[in-house]
């Protein structure tokens, strides 16, 4: 079979894909995988390699990402239940004061979205927007964005999330590292989209506070954790995960230090040490026994189970693609291309994004398209971890009608859709290409 039509293959199963789910409204998980079956047979592999390809795809996958997101998505929802969320909010806004309110908010939005996913901490959170609008009778934008780019920002590029942690499972990229760049990606892209945007836009549309969000204000929570308990919560995995990337450098590969971060920096231990820690904080505040901490982890895990599912039919996507050949005709390709990997990554991650509105299937789909590259190209763990922060990127830009983000801003905020373009849209697009600016920078020195 020719180069070219292997080549082809993947793009039109793509097509295909944006069709299934834009247009049949197929679920991701199953287009993904008809669509990893559709190639395998239009790249005349046998039926029973392409069921090994999805079932080893599909494994492998999973062994890493469902142990991870679950355990995430557990202890985000024990920092919820806990008011260590708007612990955290309440205690940043304080000791920033009222004038730098704004950083405060982006601030929070970032370390709040490492552990609890988007939408939740922006419905958790936006009673305190309310309140500070309403009080110093500003725009709700002025407040709402920097809490807003804070949120979108880590979600997108900061693991534990689950978007990061399969788009880094797919390219087998090191989580240290895409923590490091994603930190390094992610701190302009927050202020130039968060406190920046939001004193530019909000000069420009009122908005006002909602009336029926008005007795959210009045009745703010009781929080009765307090904030160190809940940053050392928060902030514990990610310090263990870039130990054990940061102590072979330090120390060397065979040194006994760089072997126990090796271990309790794996993102397995590191969070499990963090959900344990979050469970006993949770035990010690009144009104939450055994019965009530294991139903708040249970809870915590019922939004996990489709972003596990969709990355492990990315995984099986991913797998089809090289053991098709189809990984090799795009390195050829690629070969003579002039196109650096990092924007390839971030285009197709865009367009994907744009197409069809999810986050989470452009990240996939871009992941599983890039794994044979970067397999044939044996990149280095940095580059590797550029590579996520990029597709992370592209799969941020643009945030519209078929984005159910779009959406919940929109009603949250009691915006139109066309003021809701005018600041949710442009946040999106002003974090995606200063995400890219940022990989590209750096790749100039790796």
């Amino acid at each position: 079979m020719d180069n070219f039509w292997l080549v082809a293959v993947p793009f039109i199963g793509i097509l295909l894909l944006l069709f299934l789910v834009i247009r049949l409204r197929v679920a991701a998980f199953v287009a993904l995988l008809l669509v990893s079956v559709l190639v395998g047979l239009g790249t005349n592999m046998p039926g029973s390699e392409i069921v090994t390809s999805i079932r080893n795809g599909m494994g492998g996958t999973l062994g890493f990402v469902a142990v991870v997101v679950g355990l995430g998505a557990i202890l985000g929802q024990l920092l919820e239940a806990s008011g260590g969320i708007q612990c955290v909010a309440q205690t940043i806004i304080s000791k920033l004061g009222a004038d730098r309110a704004q950083w405060g908010l982006g601030l929070t939005g970032f370390i709040v979205a490492i552990p609890v996913f988007f939408d939740v901490a922006f419905i958790i959170l936006i009673p305190l927007v309310y309140g500070l609008a309403q009080s110093t009778g500003r725009s709700l934008l002025y407040y709402a964005v920097p809490l807003l780019a804070g949120l979108a920002v880590t979600h997108s590029f900061v693991p534990p999330t689950p978007g990061p942690i399969a788009v880094a499972d797919l390219l087998d990229a090191d989580l240290g590292w895409v923590i490091i760049f994603g930190a390094l990606a992610g701190i302009p892209s927050m202020i130039l989209a968060g406190p920046m945007f939001g004193r530019y836009i909000a000069r420009r549309i009122q908005v006002d506070v909602p009336e029926s969000f008005t007795e959210a204000i009045a009745n703010p929570p009781d929080n009765s954790i307090s904030f160190a308990r809940v940053s050392t919560v928060i902030l514990l995995p990610l310090v263990l995960i870039m130990l054990s990337t940061i102590t072979p450098i330090w120390f060397g590969e065979q040194h006994v230090v760089t072997t126990v971060f090796a271990f309790v920096g794996h993102p397995f231990v590191a969070l499990l040490a963090a959900t344990l820690l979050a469970m006993i904080l949770l035990a010690q505040l009144d009104g939450f026994g055994k019965d009530d901490i294991l139903a708040i982890a249970n809870k915590g895990l019922e939004p996990a189970g489709i972003v596990i599912l969709i990355t492990g039919a990315g995984g099986a996507f991913k797998q089809l693609l090289i053991d098709s050949g189809v990984g090799n005709a795009l390195a050829d390709m690629m070969a003579d291309s002039r196109l650096p990997l990092v924007v390839l990554a971030f285009l197709i991650a865009a367009l994907t994004r744009i197409a069809q509105g999810s986050a989470t299937v452009a990240m996939i789909t871009a992941a599983g398209l890039m794994a044979p590259l970067t397999t044939a190209q044996d990149l280095s763990a940095a580059m590797l971890a550029l590579l996520v922060i990029a597709i992370s990127s592209g799969a941020t830009i643009l945030s519209h009608v078929n984005d159910s983000g779009f959406w919940l801003v929109s009603r949250y905020l009691g915006m139109s859709e066309k003021d809701t373009l005018r600041s949710w849209t442009v946040l999106t697009t002003i974090i995606a290409l200063t995400g890219l600016t940022v990989t590209l920078i750096v790749s100039m020195f790796i």
